[in-house]
C-alpha cells in the first residue's frame, strides 16, 4: 500500500527508535524527566517563547490553550474551517464552556477588519471575547501557508483589545519551510503556540504547547486535570528531540512530492486540483470523472493507494517521508492508465 491519507501514518525512523530505547527518564509529574525537560527547552528556544510543555496530542494542546486562556461563558474567534472548530469534537464547548465565533476565511486567513468587527462590546447581553485562534498551515485550505503579515495584522488588533492569540501550528514547520520564514518569526505574532511532532516531523507521538512561563504553569494543571500526568515519558520525548533536530529541513522533499503529485493528477482526464499546493497537501476534485470521493477512494484502494475523503467530491492526498518520489510516480502511472 502507498499510504497518502495523512502525514500522521509515518513510522519512527531508526534514530527515533534508538533514542527512545536509550532515553534518560524520570517522573514527569515531579518535573524530573530529563528527556522531557530537554525537549521542552529545545522547543521553547526554537519558537522564541519562555517555556514549553509536552502533551500527548495536538488536540489536547489546543484544548489546554483554550482552557487556560478562557473562562466558561466567554467566546473565541476562529476561522470557520479551522481544526479547533471542525475536527475537535466541540471540545471547546464541552470542556471549556466557551462559545465559538467562526469567521469565514480566505485560504485559511482571517480578515483583520472582520476580526476587529467581531470583538464583542462591553454588554451584559454578549459574551466576552477572550481568545483569537489561528491555524498555520491550514489543513482544510489544503495546507495553505497563512502569510506572516496577516498574522501580524490580527495580532496587533488582538493586542489593542487586550485579547490573547493562540496558534494551532500543527504543521507550523511546513509553513516555515515553504515560506522561508523562521518559526520564531511566526510565533512572535502569537501569545501561545501548539505544534505537532507526530505529523511531518515523523515522531510517533506528541505535541508541544509554548508560551509565557506563567501560562505554562497554569497549563500544566489543566494537563493534569485532563488526565495528562505522565511518568517516565522521556521514551516519548526522545524521538521528538530527534524530529526537531533532524527532520525539519527534509520537509522540502514532502512539498516537492506534493507538487509532483498535483501536476501529474491534473494530467489525468477529469480530475482537477482544488487548492494551490504550497506544502504537503493536495485536494483533488472527482466530479469530472463522474465519481463521488468515496467511489474514487474505492478505485484507489484496488490499486493499493490510500487517501481520504474531504467532501462529497474532494479527495485529500498528503505526502510524507515514508512515500518516495518513485512511489508518487507509481501512483500517477496507475491513475493515468486507469483513466486514460
Amino acid at each position: 500500500m502507498i499510504d497518502l491519507r495523512s502525514d500522521t501514518v509515518t513510522k519512527p525512523t531508526k534514530a527515533m527508535r534508538q533514542a527512545a530505547f536509550e532515553a534518560k527518564v524520570g517522573d514527569d509529574v515531579y518535573n524530573e524527566d530529563p528527556s522531557i525537560l530537554e525537549l521542552e527547552e529545545l522547543a521553547a528556544t526554537m519558537l522564541g517563547k519562555e517555556a514549553a510543555m509536552f502533551v500527548p496530542t495536538g488536540t489536547q494542546g489546543n484544548q489546554i490553550a483554550v482552557l487556560t486562556h478562557c473562562n466558561p461563558g466567554e467566546e473565541i474567534i476562529l476561522e470557520a474551517d479551522s481544526h479547533i472548530y471542525f475536527y475537535e469534537g466541540a471540545t471547546i464547548s464541552a470542556f471549556a464552556g466557551v462559545q465559538p465565533r467562526p469567521l469565514a476565511g480566505k485560504r485559511g486567513q482571517l480578515d483583520p477588519h472582520l476580526v476587529e468587527a467581531s470583538i464583542r462590546e462591553d454588554d451584559i447581553h454578549q459574551p466576552e471575547t477572550s481568545l483569537i485562534c489561528l491555524e498555520n498551515t491550514h489543513n482544510r485550505a489544503g495546507g495553505a501557508v497563512v502569510p506572516l503579515e496577516n498574522m501580524k495584522d490580527v495580532y496587533h488588533i488582538a493586542q489593542k483589545n487586550g485579547i490573547p492569540v493562540h496558534l494551532d501550528g500543527a504543521r507550523l514547520f511546513n509553513a516555515s519551510i515553504a515560506s522561508g520564514i523562521n518559526v520564531k518569526d511566526f510565533a512572535k505574532y502569537t501569545d501561545t503556540v501548539q505544534f505537532c511532532l507526530s505529523k511531518g516531523l515523523g515522531a510517533p507521538v506528541g505535541s508541544i504547547i509554548a508560551g509565557p512561563q506563567s501560562f505554562i504553569k497554569k497549563a500544566r494543571k489543566w494537563r493534569k486535570r485532563l488526565g495528562g500526568g505522565m511518568r517516565q515519558a522521556g521514551m516519548m520525548a526522545a524521538p521528538g528531540i530527534v524530529a526537531l533536530k533532524t527532520m525539519v529541513d527534509r520537509l522540502t522533499d514532502d512539498h516537492s512530492n506534493a507538487e509532483l503529485l498535483a501536476k501529474g493528477l491534473e494530467e489525468v482526464g477529469g480530475l482537477s486540483i482544488e487548492n494551490t499546493v504550497e506544502t504537503n497537501i493536495v485536494l483533488v476534485n472527482t466530479e469530472g470523472i463522474g465519481m463521488s470521493a468515496d467511489e474514487f477512494l474505492d478505485i484507489l484502494k484496488e490499486m493499493d493507494i490510500l487517501a481520504v475523503s474531504f467532501g462529497p467530491n474532494t479527495v485529500r492526498f498528503v505526502t510524507h517521508f515514508d512515500v518516495s518520489e518513485d512511489e508518487i510516480r507509481q501512483v500517477l502511472a496507475k491513475l493515468k492508465y486507469r483513466f486514460s
